[in-house]
């Protein structure tokens, strides 16, 4: 296991902000190429970025929730897609601490970086046999950043030999067992290199295996150890969706930034406007910018409450758990909103494909349609909540 630095909560936001302009200089390289280049992912580890959820024990920081916003929306600034996958990065680490101890060593020893890909949910299918190991097959889309990993987490159902469903969850596997496929040709965050892997009769040793529910209920020995790191007692449901909508707030704020950079003193054309000047632009300007600060806002108190439960050792309350199902998706339509009013009053020249406010927004149109973050279904299952009835999913 190769150690990367161990940083404190009060540098993260700084150490983030300084590779910012050496992540934005290959940004449409990174769109090109389909995937995050090692080099981005190598920075990620030596500045201790990668490591914020990871324990200290495997050369990590075990900071907390807070963090990973600072890191993740910060990096976002300098490159979406890198953020993207530093978001799932954290979150693949959160849950293999959820693992063994020996799953863990292997899976900290391997390689000279621990960057885990993953697709959490319970896409493939295992079958448990009678020595315990389990007998993996599926398909699973979307493994986000995998390019760089040495390991993937493969979210599966669980059946006995007789086809008796047992559980869902997730296990570790070396991804020179399984095939990757070159198949993320897409119109938002291409850059995240989320190609499909796919495996067939994989043999998992039952050591790496942990359930998804197990975590989701605050049930894995992880919760009931005082020893264990706080940041680990995240409660499941809020700290994954968090992983992934955190990227939403960096782009949005690049995109804003870009925006201040390139349109003042443009002149409109076909009018009499120079764009700073023109009360529908500094209207639309002032609706985005309020937008986006309201999405941090809402984003901050969200990760502030995750840390103060898992600080305390406690399950989070369902209505809290409710409402922050129902913000993680509301934030990234904030900056999508955001980032389409300032890339539609900006001009024509925001279709160019060398548009940094255009990247971003198609970004965040993507970050919107993840199947965790999608609007409609995070306000049913707050309103159901709300109103005392059955939330309809256990990922929550």
């Amino acid at each position: 296991m190769q150690v990367h630095p161990r940083i404190e909560a009060s540098q993260v936001k700084p150490i983030a902000e300084s590779i910012v302009a050496d992540l934005s200089s290959r940004v449409f390289q990174v769109e090109a190429d389909r995937k995050v280049p090692l080099q981005n992912v190598k920075l990620l580890h030596e500045t201790g970025l990668l490591g914020i959820f990871r324990s200290s024990k495997w050369g990590g920081s075990q900071l907390s929730m807070r963090a990973h916003v600072d890191a993740v929306a910060t990096i976002a600034k300098g490159c979406a897609a890198t953020a993207w996958c530093l978001g799932v990065y954290h979150a693949h680490d959160y849950i293999v601490a959820h693992m063994s101890e020996a799953a863990q060593r292997e899976i900290y020893s391997t390689g000279d970086l621990q960057a885990i890909a993953a697709v959490i949910g319970p896409r493939g299918r295992a079958v448990r046999r009678s020595d315990g190991a389990y007998s993996l097959s599926g398909f699973w889309p979307f493994a986000s950043g995998n390019a760089a990993a040495h390991w993937l987490l493969l979210g599966a159902e669980v059946f006995d030999e007789a086809g008796n469903k047992l559980d869902e969850g997730d296990l570790a596997v070396p991804v020179g067992e399984v095939e990757r496929l070159d198949d993320w040709h897409v119109a938002g965050l291409q850059g995240t290199g989320s190609n499909s892997v796919r495996c067939k009769d994989v043999i998992v040793p039952s050591h790496r295996f942990v359930s998804l529910p197990a975590i989701l209920e605050n049930q894995t020995p992880v919760f009931a150890d005082p020893e264990a790191p706080a940041v680990h007692k995240c409660q499941g449901g809020p700290a994954l969706g968090m992983f992934i909508a955190t990227s939403a707030l960096g782009a949005a704020r690049k995109a804003l930034d870009e925006f201040l950079r390139v349109v003042p003193g443009k002149k409109v054309m076909y009018t009499s406007h120079v764009s700073h000047e023109w009360s529908a632009l500094q209207v639309a300007l002032g609706e985005a910018a309020s937008m986006i600060h309201m999405a941090e806002l809402v984003f901050y108190k969200a990760a502030d409450d995750v840390d103060e439960y898992a600080r305390r050792g406690e399950k989070m309350p369902m209505s809290l758990r409710g409402r922050i199902r129902n913000d993680i998706t509301e934030v990234p339509r904030l900056c999508r909103d955001a980032v389409h009013k300032l890339l539609t009053i900006g001009g024509a020249a925001g279709i160019s494909l060398k548009s940094e406010i255009q990247l971003n927004f198609r970004n965040l149109q993507a970050t919107t349609m993840h199947g965790f973050l999608l609007g409609p279904a995070g306000a049913e299952i707050y309103g159901r909540v709300l109103l005392g009835v059955d939330p309809g999913t256990g990922v929550i």
